[in-house]
């Protein structure tokens, strides 16, 4: 009877529980903390244990930033700033002025027959052959460079293999008005007609009007007849005088070199820093 009464006990005691269902905490236990040890994890905890030790598992490991490192200077070579193009260069060409007048012997019609061709036309020959007024002329002076380097003082002679022969731009102009401080500084010639109204207006004039001072800046000319008187302001200015034949033109070569002579020993006592 005592055994019978156990063995009831038993089996009554195993209808009371219910059967055992599969839990994945269960296997944690069996592998026990040592796999987990080393990381710290709780494997057993749920989400709440994470929550309370905040963390989560969405949650990226935090990453401490690099240390900076000093900066250091470039070692590229710096690009040259470009010279402005609107910028022009001082010019140093030669200017020389004319006057204006149909009157005068020489003039913008045929100044560029006398002072580079070494020839006098007179102007109303050259408007009946159809020339008209232009605002200025541009010349070119053919120069031998051995002279040039005597009249410099240069003792070196120049190589002969090279162009013997230089040319040398001239501007002529008739209309003063026009010129700025730069230009006055190159004008190195002025044609005289002989009235003092030629010169109204001009920088360096006198409280009188007188153009005294200004043949102190630029070399004065008169050209003439040879048969003719010049005007009585030319004599009293400081004024070279240049004479043409009306008729004998194989003598004109002979007053338009005495003309770059007498301007040559100006410009090279006076204005060295043009061409010339």
């Amino acid at each position: 009877p005592r055994m019978f009464i156990m063995f009831m006990l038993q089996e009554k005691s195993s209808k009371q529980l219910p059967p055992k269902s599969y839990s994945r905490y269960d296997q944690e236990r069996f592998r026990g903390e040592k796999e987990t040890e080393e990381f710290k994890i709780d494997t057993l905890g749920g989400f709440a244990t994470m929550k309370k030790s905040g963390t989560t598992s969405t949650q990226a490991p935090s990453h401490k930033a690099a240390p900076q490192r000093p900066s250091q200077p470039s070692s590229r070579v710096p690009v040259p700033v470009k010279p402005n193009k609107s910028q022009k260069r001082e010019s140093k060409t030669p200017i020389i002025i004319v006057p204006a007048s149909l009157s005068s012997l020489l003039n913008l019609y045929n100044v560029r027959d006398f002072l580079q061709d070494n020839k006098f036309i007179p102007a109303q020959e050259k408007i009946k052959q159809g020339y008209r007024k232009v605002t200025e002329v541009m010349i070119q002076r053919k120069r031998d460079i051995i002279q040039m380097n005597m009249l410099r003082g240069h003792t070196t002679a120049a190589n002969p293999s090279e162009n013997q022969i230089v040319t040398i731009p001239y501007r002529i102009i008739d209309a003063p008005a026009r010129l700025d401080n730069k230009d006055w500084d190159r004008v190195v010639a002025v044609f005289v007609a002989g009235p003092a109204w030629q010169f109204k207006g001009w920088p360096w004039l006198t409280n009188t009007g007188s153009p005294v001072n200004i043949f102190t800046k630029m070399k004065a000319f008169h050209l003439k007849y040879e048969e003719s008187r010049p005007d009585a302001n030319v004599l009293k200015w400081d004024v070279s005088v240049l004479n043409v034949s009306q008729t004998k033109r194989h003598l004109d070569s002979v007053s338009s070199l005495k003309f770059w002579e007498h301007l040559d020993k100006f410009v090279m006592k006076n204005k060295r820093h043009l061409r010339f």
